[in-house]
């Protein structure tokens, strides 16, 4: 539960404001249906409500999951455009202990980007479980 509490957290925050977005679009739908003197039907509701919600995840939800998601997603597996500025200085310390530290370099350089949770400048994803 606690490993993954900011997942449970954005659920909760959706499941309370899609609750909210339905229950106060009733609300609305029933005054507009009195306003007219008809009778609210849960045909047309539903209609309706599904209209606004599809019209709001479009325009809110999915541009934000998307830069979210897809941002993190290519950070993640290391695109062009993601590279962080320290692979290139992390390259050169390489090579200068693999100059100054000789034959025990490459052990030096391993033992260093396991300690860091590294890969060939890259940072690893964190193990929690261990």
């Amino acid at each position: 539960m606690k490993r993954y509490s900011y997942a449970w957290i954005t659920i909760a925050f959706f499941l309370l404001s899609i609750a909210g977005h339905w229950i106060f679009g009733w609300y609305a739908f029933v005054q507009e249906a009195a306003q007219h003197g008809q009778q609210p039907e849960l045909g047309e509701f539903a209609i309706e409500l599904s209209r606004d919600t599809f019209e709001n995840w479009q325009s809110e939800f999915l541009q934000l999951l998307w830069q979210v998601v897809g941002l993190a997603y290519f950070l993640y597996v290391g695109s062009p455009s993601s590279k962080e500025n320290d692979d290139r200085v992390e390259a050169k310390i390489d090579e200068l202990l693999k100059l100054a530290g000789g034959e025990r370099a490459d052990a030096l350089i391993d033992e260093i980007d396991k300690r860091y949770l590294r890969t060939h400048g890259h940072a690893q994803p964190h193990a929690h479980g261990e």
